[in-house]
């Protein structure tokens, strides 16, 4: 009932498939209400690859799928979901049905030959799709993050504090990103890009207006 258009992202805090299989599908649960009004939209951030329920649905503006990527290292080494190389599919699938489909390389980490993982990770994703938009995050931490965390091999990247919690040091963030959107630009020709969590400085050292931001969880 309130005025305006919002977005309403369903995968911040979990992922927004987790339950697909189980009984609270938010295909069933979540999305129909979407589907029968024109002021809103749902955002399905996610890591999963159990698509086949929002397959049976047709597509619409109205449910944008955001899939959460990293390069193949990074991913083998700290996360715990399918393969980058089946989410890309999963995306392309859905992209091709019609559903606006987002990217999310976040959080991205200066690992040793970085410079190639991410390239690879970006011509792995425009071999089977165009993205509606991608929005690139690097590393960082709260402290009840990484005081809570049993894995702690992270930790060595975190070399920036900030009033927010720790970081990627400010060279390394710039590094990653702008080789990343020179290669976007240069090779794809694509420029729906953006930053999440972001300083106002990285902003303007890579000639990026925030102004104008699109990124992964605004209409």
């Amino acid at each position: 009932n309130v005025k305006g258009h919002f977005l309403l992202n369903s995968g911040e805090l979990s992922d927004s498939l987790l339950f697909e299989d189980d009984g609270a599908p938010l295909t069933r649960k979540i999305i129909p209400m979407f589907l029968q009004q024109e002021n809103h939209k749902l955002l399905i951030l996610t890591k999963s690859t159990m698509i086949s329920n929002l397959k049976k649905i047709q597509a619409t503006n109205h449910v944008i799928v955001s899939f959460s990527l990293n390069a193949n290292a990074v991913a083998r080494r700290w996360e715990k979901a399918p393969s980058v190389d089946q989410r890309i599919r999963a995306a392309s699938e859905l992209s091709h049905i019609g559903y606006p489909v987002r990217i999310r390389i976040d959080p991205m980490v200066p690992i040793p030959g970085w410079q190639v993982e991410y390239s690879n990770l970006i011509d792995a994703i425009f071999s089977r799709f165009t993205p509606e938009r991608i929005t690139f995050g690097s590393l960082r931490g709260l402290q009840s993050t990484i005081n809570n965390s049993s894995d702690k091999t992270w930790l060595p990247y975190l070399t920036e504090t900030s009033n927010w919690g720790k970081k990627v040091g400010i060279g390394h963030r710039l590094a990653m990103y702008s080789k990343l959107i020179n290669l976007l630009k240069t090779r794809y020709d694509y420029r729906a890009i953006a930053l999440c969590k972001e300083t106002l400085e990285v902003w303007e050292k890579l000639l990026l207006d925030y102004n104008k931001i699109q990124c992964n969880c605004v209409w």
